[in-house]
């Protein structure tokens, strides 16, 4: 049966607002985009809301969902080895709680798709559980590349049958710190979407370049530095490719920014962690410029505060701002475009998501703005980027099928799994401090 969504305002993303607006679905597609009065089928209205496409997280680390405060304020170096430490403490079932609250958590904010980074592969069996659209990414590390034969294909084999059209499989050579190029080279060779992490901090750059830097003390962990920038070395071995996207990409200078642009790797922007973590602010600005592919990404609560993509979006147009001292830097309407087509883009998901166009997937979420200063209505994309939260989401679509309601389940349950994880975590802390 054709059903119809409508509210105030629908916000396609690839068009105009449309004022009293509707979005028809059918077969898990969406059929029509227009005044809500010419659209055939069952109507669904919610007065005082929005429709917008399904938030896109361009970087995501579901299974870091329950980490939400770990050594806020510790240099990264150090922040870096805590987390290390306590995620050892986790067993496979206590990963798979804390995944399925990820992917709870991002359902209930209005997100509908990830690019999520893996260590076990758990956030697969989590994305196919609770109807999440996401690429995950398995972790890979290390100087040589037999982890393709060990960690990838053995984590690759137990979360096989959880593999579908909605929940695809990728690769994530981690860092150029801790895989090295011929890693990077093998994990291209399998023809998978890439996730890596490159130049989200100075000192990054500095232990890459000449083991300098306040990274000398994690030099156990870490691989020999390679005497330049990660972007720099991957470029020189020919491993700058348009499977990739790299997030943060912080400290990155103009040869850097060209190097990017030329061979067509995407950048998922994760504002919030690069400024909580002291790393900086990303050239935003200059890579989308430049002919970059930029997404929004949240992080993971191990450095930002939630996978809330609304905070996202205020954060990379408060610090935008900031950093060009120019209130014009970024507009609600662009900050709505990288969390949605602009992160689907950097994915080469745009021809599936990231739009409410007819053809695409019926991917979208209803945000209520009933009882915020923004109405009545001025501007309903700064009204939805400024005054949405996962609070006021009433609804989040996947495929056709809504996954999250507003006033239904809590997943109880399930939040009781992951806290339980998370005190597994700290509890050899509270016991070394008494």
């Amino acid at each position: 049966m054709r059903e119809v969504y409508s509210a105030d305002w629908v916000l396609p993303v690839d068009g105009a607002p449309i004022e009293r607006g509707g979005v028809a679905v059918e077969d898990g597609r969406i059929v029509a985009v227009g005044p809500a009065a010419d659209l055939a089928g069952r109507v669904d209205h919610v007065d005082e809301a929005v429709i917008v496409p399904g938030l896109v997280n361009a970087h995501t680390h579901l299974e870091y969902a329950v980490y939400a405060g770990f050594g806020d304020g510790l240099p990264f170096e150090r922040w870096l080895a805590l987390h290390m430490s306590r995620k050892r403490r986790l067993d496979w079932e206590d990963t798979l709680a804390v995944a399925r609250l990820g992917a709870a958590e991002s359902l209930a904010s209005g997100v509908t798709t990830v690019a999520d980074a893996s260590f076990s592969g758990a956030a697969v069996i989590a994305a196919d559980e609770l109807g999440l659209r996401a690429i995950v990414h398995l972790e890979v590390f290390g100087q040589g590349t037999e982890e393709i034969d060990e960690r990838f294909a053995v984590n690759r084999e137990r979360v096989a049958h959880a593999l579908s059209d909605r929940v695809r499989l990728g690769i994530s050579p981690h860092a150029p710190y801790t895989a090295s190029p011929a890693l990077y080279r093998a994990c291209l060779e399998l023809g998978l979407p890439l996730a890596t992490h490159l130049a989200e901090s100075d000192a990054e750059n500095e232990w890459l370049l000449d083991a300098g830097g306040p990274w000398a003390e994690l030099a156990g962990l870490l691989l020999p530095p390679l005497g330049e920038t990660g972007i720099r070395a991957l470029a020189r071995e020919g491993l700058l490719t348009d499977a990739i996207v790299a997030a943060h990409c912080v400290r990155v200078d103009a040869e850097e920014i060209a190097l990017l642009a030329r061979h067509d790797v995407a950048v998922a922007h994760c504002p919030r962690s690069n400024a909580l973590l002291g790393c900086g602010i990303a050239p935003v600005a200059e890579l989308r410029r430049a002919g970059v592919r930029v997404g929004l990404g949240t992080d993971s609560p191990a450095s930002t505060p939630s996978f809330d993509m609304f905070d996202e979006m205020r954060a990379a147009i408060a610090l935008a701002r900031a950093g060009a001292s120019r209130s014009a830097a970024l507009s609600a309407r662009e900050a709505l475009r990288l969390a949605t087509l602009g992160s689907a883009e950097a994915l080469r998901l745009d021809d599936e998501v990231g739009s409410l166009t007819p053809g695409k997937r019926a991917d979208l979420a209803i945000v209520s703005l009933a009882g915020s200063p923004y109405l009545p209505w001025e501007d309903p994309e700064v009204a939805v980027v400024f005054g949405g939260t996962p609070e006021r989401v009433c609804r989040t679509i996947v495929d056709g099928v809504t996954r999250s309601r507003r006033g239904g389940s809590e997943w109880h349950e399930l939040r009781l799994a992951a806290a339980s994880a998370r005190g597994r975590m700290l509890a050899q802390s509270r016991q070394s401090s008494g």
